[in-house]
């Protein structure tokens, strides 16, 4: 008896001891934070209090992510459609509270300020794959419109705020879920089709400021020291950085004030201009690792709940990577999306590492799982 009691006490404390991480994928988040202050203090024109306040944030978005990758995802699971429902009540909530610039998207709890869209990014995924994980797949044309109506209900009210970058992403993340659950080619071909026929009857309801990122897109040159100077003095940025930049803190578009938004959605273009081509293909190779990791993670998963939520969270990754490299470079429109643990941002980057924490709690609970679930 008093063996089985210490072998017991023994087991718990190993596992209050022992962290749940997955050790590559932990020091490459650990690295990328790392170029992320780095990139910033020099944005931020050496500013001690905005990179305090990042650092803190991390150190937050850190803590969470330790606290998550204890929970087993068959916990996560239970909770899913409750955190999908607080989430969701957070938008009206905003909607009806909600300040910022020209736009509802933040709530001022007087201790933080936070934006509940952001949650979306996480808790979205969680519930596509619950609900799918839950019936046969790939899933049928009933399940894709119950799916259909998750997804639209959330992004709809963000895309009202109006936040029309964020509400696409939030839109993804829950339909590479979907995607992920085995959907046929030719179901894929109809709804895509579907949507693209859809899209000339979304210009009418877009907003005006919308509609001009769309057309500068198209035409930045139309309108140099207006609507197209964020992208033409991006490009000069990066065009300007070569093939081993100017040196950290020797960027002139950003310390002269041409780049805007230089320390948030543009720091892409400040660290291209500053660490040149190189430095540009090493970042995004270090975001590439992270990604395939990721999915690494979720292709071992167990479950079906944890590899369609591990899979929906690698890709959502890759595409906001992808979208922020192609906005800065002229390739996509400026959608307001931030890099990934590199631009300034308080809940961007605590929502992306509690992400993490539930990838990390994916791999560390794989044999703790059963695979008939």
């Amino acid at each position: 008896m008093n063996t089985a009691l210490a072998r017991l006490r023994h087991a718990l404390l190993r596992q209050i001891v022992r962290p749940r991480l997955d050790l590559p994928l932990a020091l490459a988040l650990l690295l990328l934070a790392a170029v992320g202050l780095l990139t910033l203090t020099s944005a931020a024109d050496l500013e001690v209090h905005v990179i305090v306040a990042q650092a803190t944030r991390f150190m937050l978005g850190a803590l969470l992510l330790l606290a998550v990758s204890r929970v087993p995802p068959v916990r996560l699971r239970s909770l899913t459609p409750w955190l999908y429902v607080i989430s969701t009540l957070l938008l009206l909530v905003v909607a009806a509270l909600g300040e910022g610039r020209g736009a509802h998207r933040w709530l001022n709890l007087g201790v933080l300020r936070f934006q509940p869209s952001e949650l979306l990014k996480l808790t979205m995924p969680m519930m596509v794959a619950w609900y799918l994980a839950q019936r046969p797949l790939p899933p049928r044309w009933r399940d894709l419109a119950v799916v259909g109506l998750l997804i639209a209900a959330p992004a709809a009210l963000i895309a009202m705020q109006p936040d029309l970058g964020t509400a696409l992403l939030v839109a993804a993340a829950g339909v590479f879920a979907l995607f992920l659950s085995g959907l046929a080619w030719w179901r894929i071909g109809m709804l895509l089709g579907a949507l693209a026929g859809a899209l000339p009857l979304a210009w009418p309801y877009m907003h005006q400021f919308q509609r001009e990122r769309v057309l500068t897109f198209l035409h930045p040159e139309s309108d140099p020291l207006g609507t197209g100077w964020h992208i033409i003095q991006s490009e000069i940025a990066v065009g300007s950085g070569g093939w081993f930049g100017k040196g950290w803190h020797q960027g002139t578009q950003s310390r002269l004030e041409f780049l805007p938004e230089h320390t948030t959605d543009f720091i892409f273009a400040v660290f291209a201009e500053e660490f040149g081509l190189i430095g540009v293909i090493l970042l995004v190779a270090l975001y590439a690792f992270i990604i395939g990791r990721c999915l690494w993670i979720a292709v071992n998963a167990r479950d079906t709940y944890s590899r369609l939520l591990g899979g929906a969270l690698a890709m959502s990754f890759f595409v906001y990577v992808m979208v922020n490299g192609g906005m800065i470079t002229g390739i996509l429109p400026v959608v307001g999306v931030p890099l990934p643990l590199v631009s300034y941002g308080g809940t961007s980057a605590v929502s992306l590492l509690t992400g993490f924490g539930v990838l990390m709690s994916i791999h560390a609970h794989r044999k703790l799982v059963d695979s008939r679930a």
